[in-house]
């Protein structure tokens, strides 16, 4: 009796464990929009500036290291 009742339990666990790739994408998901509501209501004046500075500081590196590599290989 127990063999039978451990099988079914088995059988459960694994039948109920398909969707737990996308509760697992979704919870995570979940906690990250979370984060983003917090940094953007606790950081409001703060957040577009580094942004953007992030951002222009990768442009130009990425510009500068384009202009290296055309000026060596010319």
């Amino acid at each position: 009796m127990r063999k039978k009742h451990l099988k079914n339990w088995m059988f459960f666990l694994r039948r109920t464990s398909s969707g737990q790739g996308l509760t697992e994408y979704g919870s995570v998901l979940a906690f990250i929009a979370i984060i983003i509501a917090f940094t953007l209501h606790f950081a409001p004046g703060r957040l577009g500036p580094a942004v953007s500075g992030a951002f222009s500081a990768v442009t130009s590196q990425i510009t500068h290291l384009t202009n290296s590599a055309q000026g060596s290989s010319s």
